[in-house]
This record gives C-alpha cells, structure tokens and sequence, in this order.
C-alpha cells in the first residue's frame, strides 16, 4: 500500500485536468482521472437518460460514458476530433466505479493553489452548483473545479453504474465497441 505524506497529498489536491465545454474552462482533481482517450464508437444504451452517450470496452471492461455537455443542460454540438473521453473515478454508493466523460477539448494539467480558490457564488433558487467545488483562477481565467462525485445525483450514479454491469460481461464473445487498446494517452 502506497501512503503519502501530507506535504504530497496537499500537493496533488491542487492539481487539475482542465478541459473546455461550450467557452467555459472546467477542472476535475488529478486524482479522479485514470487516462484520456480519444473518442471511440459508443454503443447506445436503451431507455438511459439522454446524458448517456453509450458505453465503450476500455481493454476488456465496460464502461459508461456520460456526455457534460448534455448533463449540464448546455446546447449539444457536434464531435470535433478534439472531442475525447476523460476516463474518471467516481465514489458512487456502491464505492469507486469507472466512468467516461465526454468533453470537448482537454486543455492541460494546472496547479491551482487553495489560495486562488473561490467559493461558489450564490446564483438564487433553482440554480444546482451542487457539483462545483469551487472556481479557480488561472492567469485571467476562471477555472470551474468539478466534484466528479457530485455531478451525478446519487439515483444517476446507480444507473451508470448498472450499466457497466458484469465486468465479465464482454469476455463471453459479444463486442461492445471497439477496444481502446490503440488509442488511449496517458494524462501528463
């Protein structure tokens, strides 16, 4: 088992994966993301909400992929071939569960220290910024910081993770997808 100092802890916290979704500059903690790959062929989940954009086979396993851009209400734009897959861990209620995220482009690894971290304004009644953790401030931009964990309701986290299902699930001959053994990057 691998334990790290506070000093190492408190240093990987403040980093971020930051990727882009309709203008707005948007961060998730280094420590969720397992890879980024660029987007595969996605099969279609039957009677899934529309956030779902399928679920891929990641060298064996399936998993879920949930499209940010429709999550958040925001308008659907087409794929870019800068349009990948964040691949995340998410604490669901069943505990840790491999998720895909769709984001239309990722921008790079940042430090942002607490200091700089704002809390999250006050929008009024109806307004969910549940799942943010905080806006950071990066050069003269302002970087939205996930809570993975959150963006999900607790009910959505349970369907995602339906959907992965038997982990075995795909080795008994039926092909979900294409394999992404060829086109996975390593975050930096």
């Amino acid at each position: 088992m691998n334990h790290e100092t506070d000093t190492d802890t408190a240093a990987t916290e403040q980093r971020y994966l930051t990727f882009r979704l309709s203008g707005a500059t948007y961060g998730i903690g280094i420590l969720k993301v397992q890879e980024i790959i660029g987007l595969l062929p996605l099969t279609p989940v039957p009677r899934t909400p529309e956030f779902v954009r399928g679920v891929i086979n990641l060298r064996g396993r399936v998993i879920p992929v949930v499209d940010l851009r429709r999550r958040f209400g925001m308008e659907v734009l087409p794929d870019s071939d800068r349009t990948c897959i964040v691949i995340t861990q998410v604490d669901g209620d069943k505990g840790l569960m491999t998720m895909g995220v769709v984001v239309e482009d990722v921008a790079e690894v940042v430090d942002i220290p607490r200091e700089v971290i704002a809390d999250v304004p006050e929008f009024g009644a109806g307004v969910d910024t549940e799942f943010l953790v905080g806006m950071g401030k990066v050069a003269d931009e302002v970087v939205m910081l996930l809570d993975i964990d959150r963006v999900l309701s607790g009910k959505d986290v349970a369907l995602v993770a339906d959907l992965a299902g038997d982990e075995d699930a795909d080795k008994t001959g039926a092909t979900i997808g294409e394999s992404a053994d060829e086109t996975t990057e390593g975050v930096e």
